[in-house]
């Protein structure tokens, strides 16, 4: 019996399309690092961190959930994971908080593998509540661990404006420009993945997993190693948001909230897509922090009613994700 898996398509076709999404990638990711010379205002730099953040993030919860089709609603412990050991290391035992993105991404992994042997082996929503549960144990568990601050958190030193240990307190554009680095770095792993074997075996198990397996798909393989890779990058984006605010607490950074924002830009966006968690947070995110502004304390929940309104539309109206608002139809579809 041969052990080749999915055919795939021929290079010549593929390099021209591809070609042209990298220089797409590079034009934006560009243009958007011009944005916070353009635009002065602190607010709104604030506001562009966070939108790069979540399109990072949920960039890394699509490669598992969109490209593999494992639906996690517990990636907030991967986020924790790194916010806490970038804080943990660089506040105890004074460790940059570059070396302690690599420890944060490297454990998460490993958990991630550790987590994803047993839950592999459950199916559908099944899978998902298995993963919420997970993340709320860790939470609990952080709340009554004494070594990293409990419910109390950890408060990150203040000192002067470096590079080094990731701290601007006068000016918000270095953290645009690490968000940006974050989100590219995201982003072009996942189109080397999407072109890879791997991208090939993931759609497969989305799609089929019997029909991928009797053609030579190792679908636990495969899973486990989306898995990893989602880890680590989720937890890399942890890191960077705990020297961002410079203090984390369990809730501020391994609550169920989280668990949903990563998944819903994507889901809004384009599961399963390269650009599609980029568009649904550069929709949500500042639709979530604008509201929050201008409604302040009489706006409190008004954010997830809007998550909820638009996701519903969407499902509705277009399930696939508001991309596919401009993908190209086939031309005997078109024709009918």
């Amino acid at each position: 019996m041969t052990t080749d898996v999915l055919p795939f398509p021929p290079a010549t076709g593929l390099l021209p399309r591809r070609r042209n999404q990298l220089l797409v990638a590079a034009a934006v990711f560009a243009a958007i690092a011009l944005i916070p010379f353009l635009v002065r205002d602190v607010y709104l730099q604030n506001v562009l961190v966070l939108t790069l953040l979540y399109a990072a993030v949920s960039q890394s919860w699509n490669i598992l959930g969109g490209y593999c089709g494992q639906i996690s609603l517990g990636h907030a412990l991967y986020f924790g994971i790194g916010a806490y050991a970038t804080s943990v290391l660089f506040v105890t035992y004074g460790v940059v908080p570059w070396g302690g993105m690599l420890v944060g991404g490297v454990l998460s992994a490993a958990i991630a593998l550790l987590l994803g042997y047993p839950c592999f082996r459950l199916k559908g929503h099944y899978f998902s509540i298995a993963t919420i549960v997970i993340a709320e144990i860790g939470l609990v568990l952080v709340h009554n661990w004494d070594f990293v601050g409990g419910a109390l958190g950890i408060q990150w030193p203040f000192g002067s404006d470096s590079w080094w240990t990731l701290q601007f307190a006068r000016d918000k554009v270095p953290y645009v420009h690490l968000a940006l680095g974050l989100l590219a770095i995201t982003w072009f792993v996942t189109f080397l993945i999407e072109g890879s074997r791997w991208g090939y075996w993931w759609r497969a198990v989305k799609d089929n997993p019997e029909a991928a397996e009797s053609l030579g798909v190792e679908i636990f393989h495969s899973k486990m190693a989306a898995a990893a890779v989602s880890a680590f990058f989720t937890a890399v984006g942890g890191s960077f948001y705990a020297s961002f605010l410079a203090y984390i607490d369990p809730e501020s950074v391994m609550s169920f909230r989280f668990s949903l924002l990563f998944a819903l830009p994507a889901v809004l966006g384009g599961i399963g897509t390269l650009w599609g968690p980029v568009v649904g947070a550069a929709i949500l995110i500042p639709l979530t922090e604008i509201t929050r502004s201008y409604l302040g304390g009489s706006g409190s929940g008004i954010d997830l009613i809007i998550y909820g309104g638009l996701i519903m539309l969407v499902s509705l109206a277009k399930p696939e994700g508001l991309l596919s608002l401009f993908r190209r139809k086939p031309k005997a579809e078109a024709r009918s």
